[in-house]
């Protein structure tokens, strides 16, 4: 018998239809695919591989899925975490809007190697990221080895680039980089939101998305309670509505947050196959309105409507830990309604699998079972952290940090193997990042100190925030706030 890469005598959490869980198993790995998973044999170890992993003390799991990320701003961990929520806009807008217009460059692109290093190290072998300018993004991650999905945001009322422009650069971006680095790296259509996007736009990208049928449209929605008030503005009765009337209510849909969903907007979800990324720490760290409802994944889940987990802003929490976001979508469910809203399986599925088909890739990665491509994570689990090792999928979901990942393989190329990253430079990444924050510094007045940040003041910051945009924006939903109070207006 012969192999690429046989892995023998690990705990293997497949995370197939029927999570079934070796104490013992053998994972085979050739041209890039899980050939056999089973319980392992005495002479595994003597199987004829370029890679063979005495998996002894380890897990074997599927690679994460961050199934909704940006990441542009990956260099400034902790420039936003202790700001109060109107500095934190002001300050994020200022910089979005500055990168919207062709600056920071040097910035971004730190962003993105920096983040590619961290997730890789960290068991994230997929990412869905929204960004700006995504191409120093595609490249990064296509050339790391990772699975990435990458588009251009698109938004009207949020800056002020001319719509024509930013179409362009999307339609560029697609042509160039989808279905590239051995089909890894995977181009989507990036409407921002649907609290900043007029009702023209969203027929514009509805255009666009007719055009590259394969694609996914990946947005924010129901993310706010500004979300319907300006789906009213647009002509519709709410979100889900206006996507419906321009055509893009459908199985291509990827839906951030979904916060405010109803029973209605669940079942209408459900009914057009669309999926949902839950971003669980980005709203326990920056909750604009504590009263505002959790998340309804139970419900989603419950009507079969696919749910992967994702970081969002990793850099607005600082944390890269994707394990991290399946601990606080439970306490947080919990906290807000009651226990057991999820099992501890179902953590984990949705950090696999659901992630993976909530991307439309469920049939290529996201269990470990054969015809699947091998996107593999190995854990060292002789940790005291895990002894007794008992309940994997509690730990998994609870105890699991980017730490204790310590072989990562993609498309059964091994990127990662005994925490040696063989496919960056972990230290000229980290020297690029420092120089890249030092001039990000000098430029804005931004102080990113060991002890805090201090970001410019409120006036230099104001005069630096987009004008027409957001202006706009603001005018439509009060407008559209005032009708909504005297309907007969």
């Amino acid at each position: 018998m012969t192999a690429d890469i046989t892995i023998h005598d690990a705990f293997v959490l497949t995370v197939d239809h029927r999570n079934r869980l070796y104490e013992r198993g053998t994972v085979l790995i050739e041209d890039g695919e899980i050939t056999e998973v089973r319980s392992s044999r005495d002479d595994d170890a003597d199987i004829t591989a370029t890679h063979v992993i005495d998996g002894d003390g380890t897990l074997v799991m599927p690679g994460l899925v961050n199934a909704h990320t940006h990441l542009e701003l990956t260099p400034l961990f902790g420039a936003f975490s202790d700001l109060d929520l109107v500095e934190m806009m002001g300050g994020m807008t200022a910089i979005f809007g500055h990168i919207a217009e062709g600056e920071f460059n040097y910035l971004t692109e730190a962003g993105y190697e920096l983040a590619a290093l961290n997730f890789l190290t960290g068991g994230v072998t997929t990412v869905n990221s929204m960004d700006v300018r995504p191409r120093a993004g595609a490249e990064t991650f296509g050339e790391a080895g990772l699975r990435g999905f990458f588009g251009t945001a698109l938004s009207d009322l949020f800056w002020d680039v001319p719509a024509d422009e930013q179409f362009a650069r999307a339609r560029a971006f697609i042509e160039e980089y989808h279905d590239t680095y051995n089909g890894r790296i995977r181009a989507t259509i990036t409407p921002h939101d649907d609290w900043s996007c007029t009702r023209e736009l969203w027929e514009r990208t509805a255009d666009l998305a007719a055009e590259y049928p394969d694609l996914l449209v990946h947005t924010h929605l129901l993310e706010l309670e500004e979300s319907n008030t300006m789906a009213r503005s647009n002509g519709a009765a709410d979100s889900l509505d206006l996507l419906d009337d321009v055509g893009l209510l459908d199985d291509r849909l990827v839906a951030a947050h979904f916060r405010l969903a109803d029973d209605e907007d669940i079942r209408r979800t459900a009914e057009a196959d669309a999926s949902v990324a839950h971003c669980p720490s980005i709203f326990c760290h920056w909750n604009p309105d504590g009263d505002v409802q959790w998340t309804p994944v139970p419900e989603l889940r419950a009507a079969d409507v696919d749910v992967g987990l994702g970081i969002d802003d990793h850099y607005w929490h600082d944390s890269y830990s994707l394990f991290g976001e399946a601990r606080q979508a439970r306490l947080a469910a919990n906290l807000k309604r009651s226990t057991g809203q999820y099992g501890s399986m179902e953590l984990v599925r949705m950090l696999t699998i659901e992630g993976a088909k909530a991307l439309g890739i469920g049939d290529e990665i996201g269990s470990i079972e054969p015809g699947k491509r091998a996107d593999v994570i190995l854990l060292d689990v002789e940790k005291p952290k895990f002894t007794p090792l008992t309940n994997i999928p509690a730990q998994v979901a609870n105890n699991a940090a980017p730490a204790d990942v310590e072989t990562v393989i993609v498309d059964g190329n091994v990127l990662m193997r005994d925490n040696e990253v063989r496919t960056m430079d972990a230290t000229a990444v980290r020297a690029r990042t420092e120089t890249a924050v030092d001039r990000f510094e000098d430029e804005t007045g931004w102080e990113l100190g060991i002890g805090e940040s201090e970001p410019p003041k409120m006036t230099d910051l104001a005069r630096d925030l987009p004008k027409r945009g957001p202006s706009q924006l603001l005018g439509r939903l009060a407008f559209q706030s005032v009708k909504d109070g005297f309907p007969d207006l």
